[in-house]
C-alpha cells in the first residue's frame, strides 16, 4: 500500500525560502557561456563605474546642484527620472542575461538605442542640452565623441549577438 503523502512527490522538489525559490529540476540546464557572463558583468561594472566617475567629477555639492537643477521643471524631472529608470533597467537586464532570458538582450539593445538617440538629439540642440549633451564643434565631432562614449556598450552588444555560443544559449533557453 502506497503512502498518500508520498504520492506525486517525484516532481515536487521545490523549497521556498523567503523571496527565492529553490528547485531541483529533472532536466539539465545549459551552462552560461563565458561571453554572456562577461557581458552581464560588464554591464553592471560600466554602470557602477559611470556612477563613481560622476560622483568624483561633481562631488557632493555638484550632485546636489545637479539634482536641484534637474527637478526645476516637469520636463527636466521626467528626463532625469527616465535616465535613472534606464540605468536600473540595464542592470536588471544584466542579471536576466545570465538566466538566459532572450528578451533581456533585446531590451538592453533598446536601452542603448534610446540613450544614444537622446544624447545625439540633445547634443544637436533638441531637448535639454544643458542637462545631457556631448560637447563638440560640429556634428562629426559630436558623433565621434558619442561613439567613443558608447563603445563599451557596443562591445557588450557584440558579445551578446555576434558569437555563435551566445546566440545558441539564448535560443535554447
Amino acid at each position: 500500500m502506497k503512502c498518500r503523502a508520498c504520492r506525486g512527490t517525484v516532481f515536487q522538489g521545490s523549497k521556498t525560502v523567503g523571496f527565492f525559490k529553490q528547485s531541483r529540476g529533472s532536466h539539465a540546464r545549459l551552462n552560461v557561456p563565458a561571453l554572456v557572463q562577461v557581458a552581464a558583468l560588464a554591464i553592471i561594472m560600466i554602470r557602477c563605474l559611470d556612477l563613481l566617475m560622476i560622483l568624483n567629477t561633481l562631488g557632493t555639492s555638484g550632485i546636489v546642484e545637479f539634482i536641484h537643477r534637474s527637478v526645476q521643471t516637469w520636463n527636466l524631472t521626467l528626463v532625469f527620472l527616465s535616465s535613472l529608470v534606464l540605468v536600473f533597467v540595464e542592470i536588471y537586464c544584466a542579471f536576466s542575461l545570465v538566466k538566459g532570458r532572450n528578451w533581456a538582450r533585446w531590451i538592453y539593445l533598446l536601452t542603448q538605442v534610446i540613450a544614444a538617440s537622446y544624447l545625439w538629439a540633445a547634443s544637436l540642440g533638441y531637448g535639454y542640452p544643458e542637462l545631457f549633451s556631448i560637447a563638440g564643434e560640429s556634428k562629426r565631432e559630436i558623433f565621434r565623441s558619442l561613439v567613443m562614449q558608447k563603445l563599451p556598450d557596443i562591445l557588450v552588444l557584440c558579445l551578446l549577438y555576434a558569437p555563435a555560443s551566445s546566440r545558441r544559449f539564448f535560443r535554447l533557453q
